[in-house]
């Protein structure tokens, strides 16, 4: 199992990586964090991912799907960012912004899958 340090540290590592960020849904706030410095403001980025995160909860319950989400992929013209929920950590996800031309989509969401599980409060 991985602290919540440790698994930041880990993201980090990602070819591309610009910032990360576990956030509590429930709230909006932010537990930990790497990165983000001048490129992005991981608070700020925190509390309107919560907003996404719950907007895509409520059409879902709309839509009657009786599904969860594993992750979600905003593609901007020079990142990515990628939300993972944790859903064995009730409204906790994990926030991450690549430079697209650098980072690779697929690795980045298997590392998050393996972090996902790992890590500990």
């Amino acid at each position: 199992m991985a602290s919540l340090k440790e698994g930041l540290r880990k993201i980090r590592e990602l070819d591309g990586f610009v910032g990360t960020c576990v956030v509590d849904s429930n709230n909006g706030l932010m537990l930990g964090s790497e990165g983000g410095g001048e490129a992005i403001n991981l608070e700020l980025a925190a509390a309107g991912n919560t907003e996404v995160v719950r907007a895509k909860r409520a059409t879902m319950l709309k839509l009657g799907l009786n599904d969860s989400i594993e992750d979600m992929l905003i593609t901007l013209g020079t990142q990515y960012h990628l939300i993972r929920l944790m859903p064995q950590k009730d409204g906790l996800f994990i926030y991450l912004v690549l430079n697209k031309d650098r980072g690779n989509l697929a690795m980045a969401r298997y590392t998050l899958a393996q972090i996902s599980d790992k890590m500990e409060f």
